[in-house]
This record gives C-alpha cells, sequence and structure tokens, in this order.
C-alpha cells in the first residue's frame, strides 16, 4: 500500500518520501499467497477490488513490470449443500456490484475443473481474476515510484511520528527527522501503534498464516484454487505457478510477534493444511513439500481494514490492517489514498473503512458488518 500510494502520489505530481523500515515488500507484501480475487470479498469492498483490478492489468504498461501477473480465473469448490447456497447468495448479490460470479456443478463442474476431490460437490468461478508473484509487486512499485521522483529511503525505522506546527515530523532510528505537511501510515500489524500514538487506537491482532510451496511438476492446474466453508481449517488454497510448483496456504494461523519481527509456522498446522489439501485435490497428495513460511499480518476484530482520513488529526491517513485480504487491493488503496490526499475525496467509497468506526465504544465496534472474506483467501 505504501509503494503504491508513493507510485500514484508521484503521478499527481505530490512530492514524496517513503520511509521504509527494512526492504520494500519485505514484511507481509512479500511473503503472503499471491491471490488476486475479488470473489468472496465484503461486497462494499468490491468497488476497491474492481479499481485495483484495473491496475492489475496495467501493471507492465505502468511500471516495466507485471509482478508475474496471469489471469487464471479463481474457484472455490464446496462441500455441501448448505454452503452452496450461501455461495448462491453471494453471487447474486455481487453481480449489484459489478462481480460476475459463475456457479458451475454437476457434469460440467467435473469437467472443467477435475482436480477437485470427490467432497467438492460444485464451485463458484470468477474467471478474471488470477495470481501475481508478491514477492516482485511491492519492489516494482517501489522502483516506479523512485524513477518518477520519490525518495524512496529503506532501512529506515521509524520510532515516533508527530505532529510539529502545520508539519508531521518523523524521527529515524538512526537519527534522521523528516518533515512534511500529510502523512500515510501503511504499517501492516504495527499500523495499530502508530494510530494509538495519535489518540486513535484500533483493536487489532497480529497473525501468521501457513504457507508452502511443492516441488515443480507439469503445468496444469490454471485457476487459483480455494474453499468456500465456514470451518476454519477447511479452508485451504492454492495455485500453480508456470514453473509448475504448487504454492499452497489456508487453515489455521500460527503466532507472529510484531516486536521480535518473527512469525511461525506450527507443525500441527501444517499437517492439517496439507491433509486439507488431498481432501481438496488428492493428487496433490503426491507432491514433496519444499518450503514453508509465514509472515506478520494484522487482523481487525470486525475484519475489515483501517483506510482513510484520521477522526482527529487533519493531514494524517492510513491504509493497514487488511486482514490477509490485502494483497489484490494493494494497487487500488494506493490509488485511492493518492487521490484522498490529493483531492480531499475519492470517486471510489471507503468509508466502511474508516477508523473513526472505533471511536464510539467497544460495543459498537463489534457490531460492524463482519467481511464476508472472512472464511476465504
Amino acid at each position: 500500500m505504501g509503494a503504491a500510494s508513493a507510485f500514484f502520489l508521484r503521478k499527481r505530481g505530490r512530492s514524496v518520501i517513503l520511509l521504509e523500515r527494512g526492504l520494500v515488500g519485505q514484511q507481509a507484501s512479500g511473503v503472503n499467497f499471491g491471490n488476486v480475487r475479488r470473489q468472496g470479498r465484503y461486497l462494499p469492498q468490491l468497488p476497491l477490488a474492481h479499481r485495483s483490478r484495473a491496475i492489475w492489468g496495467q501493471m507492465k504498461e505502468l511500471l516495466g513490470d507485471d509482478a508475474e501477473f496471469l489471469v487464471t480465473g479463481h474457484v472455490r469448490g464446496v462441500y455441501d449443500e448448505a454452503q452452496a447456497a450461501v455461495v448462491e447468495e453471494y453471487a447474486k448479490d455481487a453481480r449489484g456490484w459489478g462481480l460476475d460470479l459463475e456457479l458451475v456443478g454437476g457434469s460440467e463442474f467435473r469437467r472443467r475443473f477435475p482436480f477437485f476431490g470427490a467432497g467438492v460437490i460444485c464451485g463458484s468461478y470468477s474467471p478474471n481474476d488470477g495470481h501475481a508473484n508478491p514477492r516482485l509487486a511491492a519492489p516494482a512499485f517501489g522502483r516506479a515510484a523512485a524513477r518518477a521522483g520519490a525518495r524512496v529511503i529503506e532501512n529506515c525505522e521509524v520510532l515516533a511520528i508527530d505532529k510539529d506546527g502545520e508539519d508531521f515530523r518523523m524521527q529515524a532510528a538512526d537519527g534522521r527527522t523528516f518533515r512534511a505537511p500529510s502523512a500515510l501510515i501503511c504499517a501492516g500489524a504495527w499500523g495499530d501503534k502508530l494510530s494509538a500514538a495519535f489518540g486513535e487506537p484500533v483493536p487489532l491482532t497480529p497473525h501468521g498464516p501457513s504457507m508452502g510451496v511443492t516441488e515443480p511438476v507439469p503445468y496444469g492446474i490454471i485457476p487459483v484454487v480455494g474453499v468456500s466453508s465456514k470451518v476454519a481449517h477447511e479452508v485451504v488454497y492454492f495455485r500453480q505457478v508456470k514453473r509448475g510448483n504448487i504454492v499452497f496456504g489456508g487453515g489455521l494461523r500460527g503466532p507472529a510477534y510484531p516486536d521480535l519481527k518473527r512469525a511461525y509456522v506450527l507443525p500441527e498446522n501444517l499437517l492439517r493444511q496439507l491433509r486439507e489439501l488431498r481432501r481438496l485435490a488428492p493428487e496433490l497428495g503426491k507432491l514433496q513439500v519444499l518450503r514453508t513460511w509465514s509472515g506478520i499480518e494484522g487482523y481487525m476484530r470486525d475484519e475489515l481494514p483501517v483506510m482513510g482520513p484520521s477522526g482527529r488529526i487533519s493531514g494524517l491517513y492510513y491504509a493497514f490492517g487488511f486482514c490477509g485480504h490485502g494483497f489484490q487491493l494493494g494497487p487500488g488503496v494506493g490509488d485511492v489514498m493518492a487521490e484522498l490526499i490529493d483531492t480531499g475525496a475519492t470517486t471510489t467509497p471507503i468509508e466502511p473503512f474508516h477508523i473513526q468506526r472505533f471511536a464510539a465504544s467497544p460495543a459498537t465496534a463489534q457490531t460492524t458488518p463482519r467481511a464476508a472474506a472472512s472464511a476465504t483467501a
């Protein structure tokens, strides 16, 4: 989000300093699953997802790097009739938000998606979704921002931000101080600490997803594959890259420790994940796992991000806490935040994500609608 915002702010002619504690894309931006999907999202988030999907399709022209983005389609399998009804209702509602989903069942489902296990009875298919390489996407935005004139300063940990008169002042660990009339906090799982310093605490919890990759096999599974289920450990997903490897994730999350900058894959979570992957697509059980990893993601209590202006401080903006759903949204978030900072408004509605929703009372905050994507990836 930060690198994309820097790029789009420069496209609008704004002076930009991007301060990165480590390297651009080093945290959740670079270690996530790489899903560029819209289906399964909280419906009011779809305008933002559509805006972002349009940018994904223009990455090569905009940045000179497509981050290995492929339009492969995205299919979610369903295990029982009750969840099939939920998916059908979601597809009907999503049409009003500009997303057409294809519901596929019976022999047609088996013909088109033969890799699914016998327990998968049907699925929903979004043909224009896809996947990209998260290790490439954020750095591509960072390089493009720098070429456009932004000051991109890596290995620069910000210890404190305060507002000094008309300007914000950022104090770095190495003693440097930076000033700017506006500040955008895109600190992921660390964003709550910075917002709290401005009197805007939020209920954010860090978690570590379980990710892995298999040995390469001949390329043949085109779409990104996932599960629609209310059972958390059933919600696994995978995609095959052109080199042949299967990248997978989902299931139960492990612990994450932002202060230590560490997250861990629990062996018991990995074993359950592999069982669910075999249930979803039995042929995956024949493959050797080459590597597993995790990262630190920030999850809000209502599973919706914090995005938009501060409710207390003029010139302060937030974009963090995307609850494991942020990779697809990243380019769109950057474009929207640049528009908001530059013009004071945005043509894409983001009101459900404003930090003010946590300002009333804990009871009120808990009643915020939960994201439809809470059981998807």
